[in-house]
């Protein structure tokens, strides 16, 4: 008669180490599972993605050393016209003495420009009121009541430092995220 101490007399549904075999495989089961749909739902995530071309307009460099003081120019920044102008002393000075709190979207021009760089105004060039496309000292010369830029498709008028004073346009030419790089360099977004 054998005792309970009997290796042979045990069950042998237990391994050794007390894991059935059945669980090991459950575990394994799950496990590859998991990483195949893993490897299944990773194409869908990866195409939300932005794409290269998206990415290389995520940020733009601007050499801001062959624009004269007087001018402006526009350049493309995530499918939109930025205005960017080298202000004169006379008209900083004119943007700086506007009467802050009898504008619509009250803004003063040291809030739209940057310490040390005033004489830089750099703005998105998209009307607030309907995403027009205004005219005005980007692409020549003043233009509206103020001296800056006029959108000709509803009649707003902004200053020469973008804030809206006539019109629609319910604020300010939107003001993008930009740094400067050094005095003749700027990298806007």
């Amino acid at each position: 008669m054998a005792t309970a101490d009997n290796a042979m007399d045990r069950p042998a549904t237990h391994a050794e180490d007390g894991v059935r075999r059945r669980d090991f495989i459950y575990i394994a089961t799950a496990a590859f599972g998991g990483i195949g749909a893993a490897a299944a739902i990773w194409p869908f995530l990866d195409q939300m993605n932005p794409s290269a071309d998206v990415l290389a307009l995520a940020s733009v460099e601007v050499d801001l050393a062959p624009i004269a003081e007087g001018q402006g120019i526009k350049v493309n920044w995530r499918g939109k016209p930025v205005f960017i102008r080298h202000m004169r002393a006379a008209e900083v000075q004119e943007a700086q003495q506007a009467d802050v709190s009898s504008l619509r979207d009250p803004q003063s021009f040291d809030d739209r420009t940057q310490e040390g760089h005033r004489q830089w105004l750099i703005q998105i060039g998209v009307c607030t009121h309907l995403g027009c496309i205004p005219m005005g000292i980007a692409d020549g010369e003043p233009r509206g009541d103020y001296n800056g830029y006029f959108c000709p498709c509803h009649g707003s008028h902004y200053d020469n430092a973008g804030r809206i004073r006539k019109g629609p346009a319910p604020t300010n030419l939107e003001i993008p995220a930009y740094e400067f790089l050094s005095d003749t360099s700027v990298r806007i977004g």
